[in-house]
């Protein structure tokens, strides 16, 4: 069952659960355990319908990233954009935060899981991101 989100607090995504431990929630596949971050009608890799929430583990190993240093106007650069895996196997597309330099990123870093506030509306509700910072 999901924590209950801070009432001055909205998730960036829908699957990011917010709370004393912030986590992940994947659907996973009832067929082939495949897992999925958006809503399916159907399994991409077996064609199954059934699918389960299942939270995903907060330890991660960097497979994948790009040092980006040209984004859209307001958004800081250098960044780490990144595919992590999760313990439980999970792939997972986001940034790595919290290296003081990000030309020290490396493949096979250890990461974990972690949550930002990216903004705050005229209400001072916070809208909080997630990301991996290393372990």
């Amino acid at each position: 069952m999901p924590e209950a989100t801070p009432a001055n607090q909205v998730p960036i995504v829908g699957y990011l659960q917010l709370g004393d431990d912030p986590y992940l929630l994947a659907n996973e596949c009832a067929g082939c355990g495949a897992r999925y971050f958006d809503r399916r009608n159907a399994c991409a890799r077996c064609g199954e319908t059934g699918f389960a929430e299942e939270r995903v583990a907060g330890a991660a190993v960097l497979k994948a990233f790009s040092v980006v240093h040209n984004a859209a106007p307001g958004i800081p650069v250098p960044y780490v954009s990144a595919i992590v895996e999760t313990t439980d196997g999970t792939s997972v597309r986001s940034n790595v935060v919290g290296l003081d330099d990000p030309m020290k990123a490396e493949l096979g870093m250890q990461v974990e899981l972690t949550t930002y506030v990216c903004g705050t509306d005229d209400d001072g509700t916070e809208c909080v991101a997630f990301g991996y910072a290393p372990a």
